[in-house]
């Protein structure tokens, strides 16, 4: 058997006599802390997994399929689907602020007939969708490292300036 190195002894190191219980429990409580934030994670607290959101009327019904928790600098994809019950002549998406602020704009596809703003929510003009069609919009966005809290997202259809149906949802940004 290999003796010892010199700075430790087999009472002290492999005996662990002199120890106290309250160091073990201690450095056990640190490791649990270390693993809770990558389970938390796993769990989809911090976000990034898309959830569905939708609204309906006599007209149309539209879906918004996009995070509702998201983290600082993370990529995604928001897609908006409108499925036109009637005819719709021109139909518009209007998005609140929350969907622009404090966000990089990746860009739109595909692109819409008009793009504007109106006091600062974003306006997209998809034009004309036949009855029982659908028009589907994707937005890429990134959230940028400063954009932390919650931030209102809601999500107005309108054809022409008659609003149908309003899809109300929040974000949440963890840092």
């Amino acid at each position: 058997m290999a003796a010892a190195p010199d700075t430790m002894t087999l009472i002290e190191n492999r005996d662990l006599r002199g120890r106290r219980r309250k160091r073990v429990w201690a450095r056990r409580a640190g490791v649990m802390l270390l693993t809770i934030v990558p389970v938390l994670a796993l769990l989809n607290v911090f976000g990034q997994r898309p959830e569905t959101s939708s609204a309906s009327s006599a007209a149309a019904r539209l879906e918004v399929y996009a995070p509702d928790h998201a983290r600082s600098g993370i990529v995604y994809v928001a897609r908006f689907t409108v499925d036109a019950v009637r005819e719709l002549k021109k139909a518009t998406l209007i998005l609140d602020p929350g969907w622009a602020e404090q966000y990089t704009f990746n860009g739109v596809a595909p692109q819409p007939v008009s793009e504007g703003s109106d006091n600062g929510k974003l306006v997209y003009v998809l034009g004309h969708v036949p009855q029982g069609k659908h028009y589907t919009l994707f937005i890429s966005l990134q959230v940028n490292p400063t954009n932390v809290g919650h931030r209102s997202q809601r999500v107005w259809l309108y054809d022409g300036s008659r609003q149908l149906l309003a899809v109300k949802r929040t974000i949440t940004v963890w840092p």
